[in-house]
């Protein structure tokens, strides 16, 4: 009997496989628990659309990506900040901070998670960071932290 199943089952496959198993592990145990359905036409036509759209969303995210990181690479984002005697910043600039002035100035949405700094910035200074919009896809960047 073939299943599409609906989750994760341990040794038989993940959600979303189509599987062959027997007719009783089917029929008594997969499809009662809603663990998996029975590939039927309706079955099957579902998941080649849900394969079509996944597959459409990853190359609609990795176009966006590619050209995020190609208006981003080798940029330059300013920052002001305060600083105590001796240059020495109240705080850090943190990747949040990053990430908001790279809206405000290029337009281009960032989360603070994919922004990576190499260590915390405590000083005024021109610092490089990445941006890792995608896998395999990010742009190298710098921050100049500059007096308020």
């Amino acid at each position: 009997m073939k299943v599409i199943l609906l989750q994760d089952v341990k040794s038989i496959g993940k959600k979303g496989e189509l599987k062959e198993v027997s007719d009783g592990y089917g029929r008594n145990f997969l499809l009662p628990r809603k663990l998996a359905k029975e590939a039927n036409a309706q079955a099957m036509n579902e998941l080649k659309n849900a394969e079509a759209a996944k597959e459409y969303k990853i190359k609609t995210e990795t176009d966006q990506a590619r050209k995020n990181a190609e208006a981003l690479t080798g940029r330059a984002v300013k920052i002001y900040a305060k600083a105590g005697q001796g240059g020495k910043l109240f705080g850090s600039v943190t990747a949040k901070e990053i990430a908001e002035e790279i809206g405000k100035q290029y337009g281009v949405e960032v989360d603070k998670r994919k922004v990576v700094l190499d260590n915390d910035i405590k000083s005024y200074g021109t610092f490089s960071f990445e941006v890792k919009f995608y896998n395999g896809i990010s742009a190298t960047m710098s921050v100049v932290v500059c007096q308020e």
